[in-house]
């Protein structure tokens, strides 16, 4: 809706009935699955029968909750600290290749540009399955011609994090990218002028105008690597992240406990966009 056109009464309640019935077909989903985890049943889903935490916190023989499963605990454990791993690898090296990008001119520049977006054009199946045929190639040709077995080249934790990692730095360089954008490069001109150096410009000026972006590019990594399947499922070893574990659970068994676990996750993406709001939002003032 565009404010300064005038628009018929027909025309304004048509758009804010779209709006409402947008916002309830993302919503609703989300608080069906957060209402159920308090539910008082042994099924997944309806009918209500009551409030309970059962879900997060017994611990008997019928009904286990989130806070008493081990293995649920060590997934989640195994997502938190590989997103943290990736997000922290893929702001780092997404930044310097915005930074790259942004304000270098060499030779090949819009073929490595393209490379580094293709994580992104490519299906997260295909990508993974790619990353395991090509690394189980050159593991298996080291192995053979070197007697070397690196734990990187077959499925295991650290090629979940290569593998998350390749398309993570690529939505963290397109992120910070868009920031650098509205900078004004006289500042880093007027630093230059004053004898610093080009390291100390962009480490003094440019990154701390970046930080917003660099933020919020960090949250989106992290929560792009909490929540991926569809590339880890071909990387994971015997450390499956939560993603895969309630996958693997609820092909076979289902209990509420997918409930709260959801809830949980639903919370925590939810403060996580917050902050990311809130910091977009003052870096915008």
């Amino acid at each position: 809706m565009i404010r300064s056109l005038p628009n018929t009464t027909a025309y304004t309640i048509t758009y804010r009935i779209y709006v409402g019935l947008f916002f309830l077909f993302l919503v609703i989903p989300l608080i069906a699955i957060s209402v159920l985890a308090f539910n008082d049943s042994n099924y997944i889903a309806l009918p209500w029968n009551g409030f309970t935490l059962d879900w997060f916190f017994s611990a008997t023989d019928e009904r286990e909750g989130l806070f008493a499963d081990s293995n649920l605990l060590e997934s989640i454990n195994t997502s938190l600290t590989t997103a943290l791993i990736v997000a922290t690898m893929s702001t780092v090296i997404g930044t310097i290749a915005a930074l790259l990008f942004e304000e270098e001119q060499f030779r090949l520049k819009g073929l490595l540009y393209f490379l580094a977006l293709t994580p992104l054009v490519i299906p997260g199946v295909i990508l993974g399955i790619s990353i395991l045929l090509s690394s189980t190639y050159a593991g298996n040709l080291i192995e053979k011609n070197f007697g070397v077995d690196i734990e990187l080249f077959r499925p295991s934790y650290w090629l979940v994090i290569f593998g998350q990692f390749s398309f993570g730095a690529t939505y963290v360089m397109l992120l910070v990218a868009a920031r650098l954008k509205k900078f004004d490069r006289s500042l880093e001109e007027a630093a230059l002028s004053l004898k610093a150096t080009r390291v100390q410009a962009i480490w003094y000026i440019t990154i701390p105008f970046l930080r917003p972006a660099i933020i919020g590019a960090f949250i989106v990594a992290f929560l792009l690597s909490f929540s991926n399947i569809n590339t880890t499922i071909f990387l994971v070893g015997s450390d499956p992240t939560l993603p895969i574990d309630l996958y693997s659970r609820i092909r076979f068994s289902s209990t509420p406990v997918l409930n709260a676990i959801s809830f949980l996750i639903v919370l925590i993406i939810t403060l996580f966009a917050l902050v990311n709001f809130f910091i977009k939002r003052k870096s915008d003032d």
